[in-house]
């Protein structure tokens, strides 16, 4: 039979802080014996092609000559 998990307030802000500013990606906790071990944070950026396009301060559209 699973343990209850075992959360303390180092954790609720351990987890608060993987979380905190993030737009797109996940946090994902680990837990052994009912308790917390470990957090993993995975981060991702999404770019637009608007954005891709401005960046390279260009309109026209990447081919395969001028990657």
């Amino acid at each position: 039979m699973a343990k209850p998990l075992e959360i303390d307030e180092i954790w609720l802000n351990r987890i608060a802080s993987s979380v905190n500013g993030m737009e797109y990606g996940n946090v994902q906790i680990i837990v052994h014996d009912g308790r917390i071990v470990q957090i993993e944070r995975t981060e991702r950026k999404r770019f637009d092609a608007e954005t891709a396009l401005a960046a390279r301060g260009t309109s026209a559209p990447l081919s395969k000559s001028n990657k």
